[in-house]
């Protein structure tokens, strides 16, 4: 297989590279290297060759058309709830108009795309998770919005280009290799304060939830998504809510930490309830995690040691 994946050089990005590699395809990613360039000697390591280069660069279309993949793989976006609620306006112009670039080149070559969506924040506040692909809440912050009318497009795009595309709507997807500074995963930033001997923020009164997916499951969710389930969404995540202070409590154990997190005010557009049921994902994917919460945990505080 021949594969694009777009923001490669990301935390999920740069694992389905290098597991699309130790399976033989031939991957080029695409990143503009905007979150840091550590990982570029580790796709130079698995042979992904690399073009640095914005999704909302005209010269997109040129390097995916003389590429011709089979599948793009599209994870590149402004991921910051924050940012969006504060300029949502640059954040449409990455998630929507960025990815219609991304998408307008798949199409010309005929390529399957496969586009990354928020579980959490596409359906909403949610009164009783997990919740399931056919929830019709609002989402709360302008990248919510941003991921969601993106399905729309692809709807446009299937009945007028016969493309073949499939949505993933992740939980929140931890797992050795985040960035605690940079790429906003709760799990990462408290494993590397807690063994650091530094005190965590918890935003709120610890109780607001979310569902934890390890990250090599849902690598395997894209990989199975790169032939199956066309014109599909597919939630990829657990089905089991876990608390930010349910969360803490557990990394201290596997820290060893003794440290009492900091309470802070929320952030605005953050959801306070977020789980997904991802039965349909079991039934047409065959797809289902296989990690648990603590091992996972357990897996992701040894490789930052």
């Amino acid at each position: 297989m021949r594969a694009v994946v777009t923001g490669g050089a990301g935390f999920i990005g740069y694992n389905l590279v290098a597991s699309l590699r130790s399976d033989g395809s031939d991957v080029l990613v695409v990143d503009n290297l905007s979150a840091g360039d550590r990982r570029v000697p580790l796709l130079e390591q698995v042979d992904a060759r690399l073009e640095q280069i914005d999704i909302t660069d005209p010269s997109l279309a040129g390097v995916i058309g003389q590429y011709r993949p089979d599948v793009v793989f599209h994870l590149a976006a402004q991921i910051d709830v924050r940012v969006s609620v504060a300029d949502p306006v640059k954040d449409a112009n990455i998630n929507i108009a960025g990815t219609l670039a991304v998408l307008e080149a798949a199409r010309a070559v005929g390529a399957r795309f496969v586009f990354t969506s928020s579980g959490g924040c596409i359906y909403g506040e949610a009164e009783e998770p997990p919740v399931d692909e056919s929830a019709t809440g609002r989402p709360t912050s302008p990248y919510g919005i941003s991921k969601r009318v993106i399905a729309d497009y692809l709807h446009f795009y299937a009945l007028t280009h016969g493309l073949r595309s499939v949505v993933l709507a992740l939980a929140n997807v931890y797992g050795p290799g985040q960035d605690p500074s940079g790429e906003s995963g709760v799990v990462a930033m408290f494993a590397g304060r807690l063994l650091a001997g530094e005190r965590c923020y918890i935003y709120g009164d610890g109780s607001a939830t979310r569902d934890y997916v390890y990250v090599s499951d849902v690598v395997d969710a894209f990989k199975t998504a790169a032939t199956l389930g066309d014109g599909e969404l597919f939630n990829i995540g657990t089905g089991a809510e876990t608390s930010v202070s349910e969360l803490y409590g557990l990394m201290k154990g596997i820290t060893g930490s003794d440290l009492e997190p900091i309470f802070a005010d929320a952030r605005p557009g953050e959801l306070q309830r977020s789980a997904l049921d991802a039965r349909k994902a079991a039934k047409i994917l065959g797809w289902a995690p296989k990690v648990p919460l603590e091992e996972g945990l357990r897996l992701t505080v040894d490789s930052f040691r």
